[in-house]
This record gives C-alpha cells, structure tokens and sequence, in this order.
C-alpha cells in the first residue's frame, strides 16, 4: 500500500522514478509557455477522467519527454523537476469546475477545488503515467487473445474441481442405423447415427464433407450464416479419417463428422474476422484449442461461420443471418452462424459461445438443442474475448445427446486459460433421473414437466430467491469494462466509428470509459453476494424455466451455471402472408443445473427428448410460401 503522500509541494522523488514516471509528464511542462502548460494540464486531466484526449503533445506512449539522441539522459544535460502543483497554479479556475462537473459522470461530485487540484496533481503525477505504460505492455493487441488477467473467476461452488476419474463419456451406440437414400435426410441425421454409419463403412467422411459443404453453398445466399468455406481443409481432413479407418482407426463418434466453428475461433492459414469490417482480412496463424480437441477427435471442419460484430448481435460486415424457420426473421445473438447452420441442416453441429445469451437466444430462435456449459469447463485459448469471467464455448446440435458427445470432446483445461478447469462432470449417460428432484418456474413449458414426471422424476414447484437488484446492471458493467480492455486500442484509433451497427459496442465501450475502477470492483462484489445466494437458493437437483428471460440469462453467466435450451414445439408466425406459409416459431424451454452439473441438465433433456421429436423438426428452407418477400 502507497503511504499518505505529506501535505505541501512533493519532494522530488528518486532519480530512476523521475526519469520512469515524473519527467515524462513534468520536465517538457517546464520549457512550454503558461498557456501551453495550463493545456497540458487540461489534457492530462482529462485523461484521468477517462475521456480521450485531443492534445497531441503527449501522444499515446506518454510524450513531454525530451531526451537526446542516444535516449537515455535529459535534454541538456540536467534534469527539470517541476511540480504539478506548480503547474496548476497557473490554471485558470474554470478547469477546476471542469473537472468538478465531470464527477458526476462518476458519480463522485462531492469534492472541494482544494482536493479536485490534488486529484489533477495525482492523476498526472501518477495515474496518466501508469495507464500508458500498461496500455504499452497489454493493449497493443486487440481481442484479448494474450495476457489473461490475474482476476479469476471460479464458477465451482464446492472449492476446487477434482479431475473425473472418467474422462470419456459411455455414450451408446446407435443400433439398426441404415443410410438414407436421399443426401437430405443424411443432412438432419444426428452425431450418433452419422457416426455409426462411418463406422460401418456405409459413407465416407469424403461423402458427408461433400453433402454438407453442398448445402452450405446452396443456402448460405439465403441465411447469411458462413463467412469462410475451409474446402481444402475439410478435403484433407476427411481424407485423413477415411485413411484411419480403413487402418482400423476409429477414433469415436466424431471420427469423420462435419462441422463448423464461429468465427471467433483461430484456425491456421484461415481469416479469423471477428465478424467485424475493421477485422475482416485477419488471418490468426494459431489452433485454438476446441480446434485441438475436435481435429484430435476426428472431425472434419467445413466453414468458419457468422458472428455478429465482435460477437453481438446477428449483424455482421456481411449482413445480418437469418433464422431459417423464418426467414424474414434474423438468428439473434451473436452465435447466429452456429445456430442457424445447425438449424437448417448445413452442419450437424457447429460450436458457438456465449458471454450474455449468444448461446440460448439463437439456440432459441432458430429451434436447435444447446448447451451452455458451466464457466471454465472448455478453454477459451485463441478465441476473441469480451470477457474473461464471462465467456463460455459450447455446442448446437441436434439433440442432447450429441451436445453430450461433442462436449466430452472440448471439454478440458489450458494453461493459456487460467479460468479452464478439469470439471469432474459426471457422466450423462448414467444419472438415474428417477432419484432427481426438479423444479419448475412459472414460465417452464408444462410439456417438458409432465414428460419428465411420467418417466420418474420428482417435479415440484421452484423459484430462485435472491436480494440483489442489480444484477443485469452487473452483467454490464462487467461485460463492457472487460471488453473495453480487449479492444482498448480499437477504440482509441476509431475503428467504432466503423462498426457495423453503431448503437450497439461503440455506444456500450464509450460509456464503459466512465466506469471508475472501484464500482467496476463494487459490481464484482455484488456478483459475489448474488452467487452465495443463488447457492443457497439452488434446492433441488435442476429447474426449468424459460432460456431467453433476460434477468435470467444475466443471472445464469455471472453465476456460472449451464442451461441446455430444449425445443419443443412449433407455432403459427404472427401476420402470417396471405396465401399460407410453413414459416413456424419455435418454442423452447431451458434446463438449468448447478455449476459442475452439466451432465444432470443433459441427462433430463436426453429423457425429454427420447419420448419426443421436436428436435427432429426441419425449417422450411426449400419452400418459403407463396408470398414471402425473400426468395433464393
């Protein structure tokens, strides 16, 4: 801890902290004209109060430095001390009440002129100094791909999760399973059956990564869902597979499988954009491990598909996708590329992310099964980040089973992660659901209750009980101050006045610069009390409630906790056109578990799903209605 610093003028402080920290700011005020000095002032000041500076005296490495040539001794020979008080002596009074107006954006107006002119002498002294040398060290790169921060967020509520003594899942295997004689009912096949058909030897990878690249090509136009198609890849990877198995190498139900990545996800030789005009050409040549895992795994990658603009939203510097139960209807969220592609059977499954409902919402709209895992069970290594406590990588698919499989896949810790952990998931396959106890909000959809009581279930009434009022103002303070670190830069050299849907990060960022650091911290302590009563508050083994009710979607990412989203059923559109449609809207509900439960929210949603086919539904894609205004 800093002591108190004495009253008066500061003694100068120790040579190698005056060339490091003061000369920087001070020495160059020494040599400028009082006016030129009441300016520097004002800037820096301003960048203390977190609004970006328009002086280009200092620049963004920290200027008013003036060394010679060889950089490593003051200009002349001497070294000019002058305090910053005597500087501000200087300053007309008005910047005072500038700086006393602008605390109330911090909410903070209650200091006097004397203590507003020692905060100008510290801010520059001090803080300015140091947020330029950090920014230098950190900040230079955007996304957020290096250097994690120290500040882990730690989703288990039993102390430190011990590795499963059963890594691989025993998931089943699909009996009777025989290929279809059309490539469209091959294309709505689960993960399970595709997989014992290459087992089988009835299909070759080389002839699935055919079908589904075909169907990417015909209705991507229409969706909007692919930013890059990886055909070479795919080719060598399926050629790979094939070449295994006909060695008697069958890696396990992703052995061959299709699929794709959002494109927030660093794959080599591959553009990673980010989904954003400003990244549009960025090429990162590193494997994101969920890459890793899934190419170890045996699945072949198809396509890099659509994020919203640094993952919000469904908006993109290539349009906007598409929900493919209704076309005139957008994916939402910024997982809209996943869920859409899965949705419309141009992948059978594809991974997406979520930090505040880019999983559940287009899960939702687009009518595919998805699992947000509980926080730090797959690592988030070379993958954009908005936030660190926040992010979370998980699959769309068909069914929970296949959610189960791919997720026994990714699932795993990283060292470049801090946050990923070896989660003692149990397995899926194995809860007996009859010993569980389930609640249900008032929002569940009653199908899903009376499904899973008539199999055994003990099913009561829940809700969750909580003091904290502010929890989606905690989801956004945290969300936009973490994403403000990761696209600092960004914002300073004014790609937002690039981005594609102006009211959206470019508004958040910029007031994300008017959050002080200690009710940044206050938020996280308020998240802290939220979780502890959450905890509390979790009586039964599970719950069901609707996936897309927003307090409940901010809850369930600060606290940590996966939810699968279930479809399960079909609507009438509203306004349908005259003439008839087979535009539907889909109808969802989620199952949410503790932290580390992941395999009882599968479990429940496997048993829902065994006894009905909502999942099994196909978008109307190839047939639009007669008066729809979109046509292919």
């Amino acid at each position: 801890m800093r002591p108190p610093r004495p009253p008066g003028p500061p003694p100068p402080p120790p040579p190698h902290l005056r060339i490091r920290l003061v000369a920087p700011l001070l020495c160059f005020a020494a040599l400028l004209t009082p006016a030129h000095a009441a300016a520097t002032t004002r800037s820096a000041a301003a960048a203390a109060a977190g609004v970006r500076g328009t002086d280009g005296a200092g620049g963004e490495g920290g200027g008013f430095r003036t060394w010679t040539a060889g950089g490593t001794t003051p200009a002349m020979g001497t070294e000019q001390f002058v305090s910053a008080k005597d500087v501000l002596k200087k300053e007309p009074v008005s910047d005072v009440i500038a700086l006393k107006d602008s605390m109330k954006y911090f909410d903070a107006d209650f200091f006097n002129d004397s203590k507003l002119r020692e905060m100008e002498d510290g801010a520059i002294e001090f803080n300015v100094p140091a947020f330029r040398e950090n920014r230098k060290l950190v900040a230079s790169e955007n996304g957020g791909l290096h250097n994690p921060s120290v500040l882990l967020f730690k989703s288990s509520w039993s102390g430190d999760s011990m590795i499963s003594e059963t890594r691989i899942f025993d998931y089943p295997r699909a009996s009777a399973v025989h290929r279809p004689t059309n490539d469209e009912d091959i294309a709505y096949m689960s993960v399970l059956e595709l997989g014992e058909l290459i087992r089988t030897k009835q299909i070759t990878s080389r002839e699935l990564t055919d079908i589904f690249l075909r169907r990417l090509k015909r209705y991507n136009p229409v969706l909007e869902a692919v930013v890059t198609y990886t055909e070479d890849l795919a080719y060598k990877q399926a050629k790979e597979a094939d070449a295994m198995l006909a060695q008697g190498n069958y890696l396990g139900p992703l052995h061959g499988i299709p699929y794709g990545l959002k494109d927030i996800i660093a794959v080599p030789h591959y553009k990673t954009t980010w989904g954003s005009r400003t990244f549009k050409n960025q090429v990162l040549d590193t494997e994101a491990y969920v890459y890793k895992r899934l190419k170890s795994a045996g699945a072949v990658l198809v396509a890099k598909l659509v994020t919203g603009s640094l993952a919000y939203d469904d908006i993109w510097f290539g349009g906007r996708t598409r929900n493919p139960w209704n076309i005139e209807e957008f994916s939402t969220g910024s997982s809209a590329g996943p869920a859409a592609s899965t949705s419309a059977g141009m992948v059978p499954f594809a991974i997406g992310s979520e930090t505040a409902g880019s999983i559940t919402y287009p899960a939702a709209r687009c009518g595919v099964t998805a699992l947000r895992p509980t926080f730090g069970t797959v690592a988030r290594t070379d993958v954009m980040s908005i936030s660190e406590s926040l992010d979370k990588l998980g699959p769309f698919c068909r069914s929970a089973v296949d959610c189960a499989i791919v997720l026994d896949a990714i699932r795993g810790k990283d060292a470049a992660d801090p946050s990923s952990r070896e989660v003692a998931l149990g397995d899926p396959f194995r809860v007996d659901i009859t010993e569980l106890t389930v609640g249900y909000l008032d929002d569940a959809e009653m199908e899903v209750v009376h499904v899973l009581s008539s199999k055994g279930v003990k099913l009561v009434p829940f809700k969750l009980n909580y003091t904290v009022e502010s929890v989606q103002s905690i989801l956004n303070i945290t969300m936009d101050v973490d994403m403000l670190t990761h696209f600092d830069n960004w914002q300073r050299e004014g790609h937002d006045d690039e981005y594609e849907a102006q009211d959206q990060w470019p508004v958040e960022l910029r007031r994300a610069r008017l959050i002080p650091a200690v009710d940044y911290m206050q938020a996280q302590r308020a998240r802290g009390k939220l979780i502890r009563e959450i905890k509390e508050s979790f009586t039964v083994d599970a719950f069901i409630g609707n996936a897309t009710d927003w307090e409940r979607v901010c809850l369930g990412n600060l606290v940590g906790m996966p939810v699968i989203v279930v479809p399960t059923g079909l609507k009438s559109i509203e306004n349908p056109p005259k003439g008839g449609t087979k535009r539907r809207t889909t109808v969802t509900t989620g199952i949410y578990a503790p932290p580390d439960h992941d395999h009882i929210a599968l479990a429940l949603a496997m048993a829902y799903q065994s006894v009905t086919n909502h999942n099994k539904q196909r978008p109307p894609i190839d047939d639009l209605g007669p008066n729809d205004g979109i046509h292919r």
